[in-house]
This record gives C-alpha cells, structure tokens and sequence, in this order.
C-alpha cells in the first residue's frame, strides 16, 4: 500500500488535540516521504461538505474526550459526513487528566464504521478545558515522546500491510455488525463496544451535578464594542452572538474555547454547580495522568 498523504484531522477548542494531532501526523508524512495535510472540523464552516479519503491516505483523526465520549454534538458530522473508503487511520483522544473512559474505543468503532482501517491509537492528556491547574502545560515533553511511540506504531504497521499480500484481511478484526474492521492490537483499547454510558459529573460524596444548560458571562471589560469578536469567531458551535457577544445563542458545550482565548480574561462561568464540580475534578485528579499508545 504506497501512502501518498498523511492528514491530521481533528477537532481542537483550545489548542491542546492540534498540538499532539499535528505533530505525530507531520512526523508519520516525513517517516513514509507522503503529503502533510491538515484539516480542523473545528469551526461550523469545515463540518458542512463530506470528506472523503482513500486508500492512499492516512488520517490522524484527534478529538477532546467530553464526558468519557467523543463530544456527543459532533457525531452526526463524523459519522455522516467523514468517509474512509479504505484508507487507514490512528484515533487520538485528549482528556482533561481525569479519564478517558469509552472516548478512544469509541473514535476507533466510529472510524472503522466510516469505512477507514484503524491501525494504532493514542489518549494523551491536555490541559482540562475547565481549569488551568489539570494537566497544565500539558501535553508536555513526555507526551510527545508518547507521540514518537505512537508514530513508530504506526509506521511499523503500515510497513507490515505492506509485507503481506492479504494485508488487511488477515490483521482485520470484525466486530459489531461485522462490516467493521480495526488493527487487532487496538483490542487493547480500554472501553465498552458498543458505547451506551457517559460519564456523569459528580461530587466527592457521590452527588451528580448537572451543568449541561450552563453557559459564560461576559464581563465589562470585554472590548467587543471596540471591534474584537474573538471568542465568537472560534465557538465550535457557533453559540456566540457576533453583535453582542454577550449573548449565548446556541448550545455551550463548556469547550473553554471563549474562556482561555479572551485576550481580556472577559468570560467566566459564575453557575454554583460548575464551579463545584471545577474544584471537585481539581482536588481529585491532581495526580499526573499518563499518556498512552495502542
């Protein structure tokens, strides 16, 4: 199988799935001599047209882990309108240094259903989209180093489809309604197949809380009137009223993307439950959670 083009395919609210995305595939594109491309579903606009791919192609395809799961809000673009037609794949999912959980199996069944080959994946922590203490400054040095191990993976794999006439066929795993198909070593992937639970915010004490219908406010010293529109310019859902951005339109999906890019620290969250259950992931998961390939 002759790759002729590696593209790092991701959705990416504050920055921390490009890094790592970008980065192993535009060191996997040097490893096999293909084409680097980049595509970023992360803004309305790029999630309107179906994108195809084939044989010749490899996509790292990246998302932020929500609640355990690939963000629930996006499932419908990429499994409608994100089309393998035989190409290979690398899942990668970034969570927040607490879990995550069914996330990663669950990109792997999504891809493999939208008719990509799944050969390695990789979860990696990122800065939490909720704080600046959980995985700060991550990914980090050593995660990139388990960003180099992810792309030996991959290029060891590759190689050997190429090494094997039945290639595909004989490293394939069937699963679920025995169309899919994914690299045996990805078994090893943590997580239930089919996903049917997400993770539910609790307290120490076992209490769930609820912040699905909370949304930012917006300061006094947010300079829209002098003419920035940042924050609505990047909501992945396109929630921010660009006349007033003040206004939450549409769905929040607590991405932090408006939060951590306001160049005068103007968004803030003020919902009693949010800010709660902040603390709660802050002061249980402050440990340093490791990275990890498949």
């Amino acid at each position: 199988m002759k790759i002729k083009r590696v593209t790092a395919m991701y959705l990416s609210c504050t920055g921390t799935t490009r890094k790592i995305v970008e980065y192993t595939a535009k060191h996997t594109a040097d490893k096999l001599g293909a084409e680097y491309k980049v595509f970023d579903f992360s803004l309305p606009a790029a999630r309107e047209s179906v994108c195809t791919y084939d044989e010749g192609d490899i996509v790292i395809c990246g998302t932020p882990v929500y609640a355990g799961r690939v963000p629930n809000l996006f499932l419908p673009y990429l499994k409608e309108k994100v089309k393998g037609c035989g190409a290979l794949a690398a899942p990668i999912v970034l969570f927040g240094n607490r879990n995550f959980d069914d996330a990663l199996a669950e990109l792997r069944d999504i891809l493999a259903s939208d008719g990509f080959y799944p050969i390695a994946a990789g979860a990696f922590v990122g800065e939490h989209s909720f704080s600046e203490v959980l995985g700060a400054g991550r990914p980090d040095a050593e995660d990139f180093k388990k960003a180099d191990e992810l792309i030996s993976l991959i290029e060891e794999r590759v190689r050997a489809l190429d090494r094997t006439a039945a290639g595909k066929s004989e490293s394939a795993r069937t699963y679920g309604c025995g169309r899919c198909t994914y690299h045996p070593a990805l078994d090893a992937v943590p997580g239930t197949s089919p996903q049917t639970v997400y993770y539910t915010p609790r307290d120490r004490y076992g209490k769930a809380i609820d912040i699905r219908k909370v949304k930012p406010k917006t300061s006094s010293i947010c300079t829209a009137a002098s003419g920035c529109r940042i924050c609505a310019e990047i909501c992945p859902m396109g929630a921010i009223d660009f006349n007033d951005t003040s206004k939450i339109t549409g769905i929040c999906m607590k991405c932090g993307a408006c939060i951590k890019n306001c160049p005068q620290n103007a968004k803030y969250y003020d919902d009693e439950g949010y800010l709660y259950h902040k603390t709660e992931l802050e002061e249980m998961y402050g440990r340093r959670a490791e990275s990890t390939v498949y």
